[in-house]
């Protein structure tokens, strides 16, 4: 019996395979944003280019609305190591074509857009298939640690990958698309040697429709999972600042796409950190109320990042922006640094308690609602951001994001108490609960 997930052969190569896709998934987000953003501010002004911005995000998250319930159906019906591996090299054919658009100049907005709608489609099939297909991986025992793992493989790559993103294009505009295509035929060849895994039957109905759905009916019963999937949907739906780093990197701190890297790295270095004192000191009790109150943090280090650039210039002048080191710069970075850590709780803790909660007949399609709601936290929260500055300004939008994060905390506190009764990352059946207990959180 092994006596760690990462002395499981299938397990360790999931996990690189996991984190070099995401890494690579997140490198490209970053460009692509830069990328359309600084293509429409050649003929528009600030607002009309972060409209843009919007438009981007809409873009990648309407093939995951259309997609995800039948993704998730798939995901639980064929074989979730092929899914995976197709889903991933459609990655690395998007990578590939826009590192080659790049390199000739060749690149528009159109193909932008276009790719980033393909991207969309690869995400909505290997979000419930990976997902699902890590529990199968490992003995019944070690499944807690091993979704832990599998989480924080995800997430450092979501917050390391931007930032890899914006150093490589500030050395050559076609490099983080080489990088990340590299990075997703190295994730293909590790899928590739995840041997045949045992899984659990599949509960046959005649209308396959009516299984799709049965994730959202799921989902909808058990209000612990319930709470923590839309308490991420709307923090980070009304929080997302990163989406506006552009616009901060490039005219209010005026530090180009060299700063915007430093921008990402923030978040990225935050992030790793907290990982890092999980994989020490993983949390054991009160795992709801302390994802509440990462969720508050992760809304206050919004605010904080969004009033410094602005505050400082007012306090200091021209001398407080244009510089990576500059008093607004530093104090922008450190609530990154704390937004990233935050957030790292919060993934942690919410993606413990979905897999941990869900049968694994239903894991592919509750992580395919889980993805709908992930994506359109990010991918939403990107076009809410964007149309936001549009209408009112990048400041007062990721200031409002942020206090808006802090309110829909307190609220799904008192919504969801589940949350607060969460007090460890123990299965129900190990605790002795029935059923209902289980349903109920």
């Amino acid at each position: 019996m092994p006596s760690h997930p990462l002395s499981v052969h299938n397990f360790r190569v999931y996990w690189i395979a996991r984190f070099c896709a995401t890494l690579a998934q997140m490198a490209m987000v970053i460009v692509i944003g830069w990328q359309v953003y600084d293509l429409a501010r050649e003929t528009m002004g600030i607002k009309e280019a972060s409209f843009q911005l919007g438009l981007i995000g809409v873009a990648q998250f309407l093939p995951l609305l259309a997609l995800s319930l039948f993704a998730g159906w798939v995901a639980d019906h064929l074989d979730r190591r092929w899914i995976a591996r197709a889903s991933v090299a459609l990655e690395a054919g998007c990578a590939i074509t826009l590192a080659w658009l790049t390199w000739t100049d060749t690149i528009s907005l159109p193909a932008l857009f276009g790719i980033a709608a393909l991207l969309g489609v690869a995400r909505a099939f290997a979000g419930p298939a990976l997902q699902a297909l890590a529990p199968n991986l490992v003995p019944p025992a070690l499944l807690p640690t091993a979704i832990a793992l599998s989480s924080v493989s995800w997430q450092v790559g979501v917050v390391i990958g931007p930032a890899l993103g914006g150093y490589l294009y500030a050395g050559a505009d076609w490099l983080p698309y080489t990088v990340s295509g590299g990075l997703f035929l190295t994730s293909l060849l590790m899928l590739m040697l995840i041997t045949p895994v045992a899984r659990s039957a599949v509960r046959k109905a005649r209308n396959p429709w009516l299984q799709m759905i049965e994730g959202l009916h799921y989902v909808r019963r058990n209000r612990l999972v319930l709470g923590a999937i839309s308490l991420d949907l709307f923090a980070v739906l009304l929080g997302g600042a990163t989406a506006m780093l552009p616009v901060y990197a490039r005219d209010i701190l005026q530090i180009g796409a060299d700063g915007l890297g430093h921008l990402r790295a923030a978040p990225a270095i935050g992030a790793v950190v907290t990982a890092a004192l999980f994989s020490w000191r993983p949390l054991r009790t009160e795992v709801g109320r302390k994802m509440l109150w990462a969720v508050a943090g992760f809304g206050l280090a919004t605010v904080v990042f969004g009033f410094a650039g602005p505050i400082m210039t007012g306090m200091m002048g021209d001398d407080a922006v244009g510089s990576d080191w500059s008093p607004a710069v530093l104090l922008s970075l450190v609530a990154l640094f704390a937004l990233g850590a935050f957030d790292m709780v919060s993934v942690y803790v919410r993606q413990s308690l979905i897999q941990i909660y869900t049968p694994d007949d239903m894991r592919g399609r509750v992580g395919a609602v889980s993805t709908l709601f992930i994506s359109g936290s990010n991918e939403l929260g990107e076009a809410e951001s964007g149309f936001l500055a549009a209408l009112i300004g990048p400041v007062a939008a990721v200031v409002g994001g942020g206090i808006g994060a802090i309110l829909v905390t307190g609220l799904w506190a008192k919504i969801f108490p589940e949350l607060i009764h969460a007090r460890t990352f123990d299965p129900p059946d190990s605790r002795g609960d029935d059923d209902s207990t289980a349903k109920s959180g």
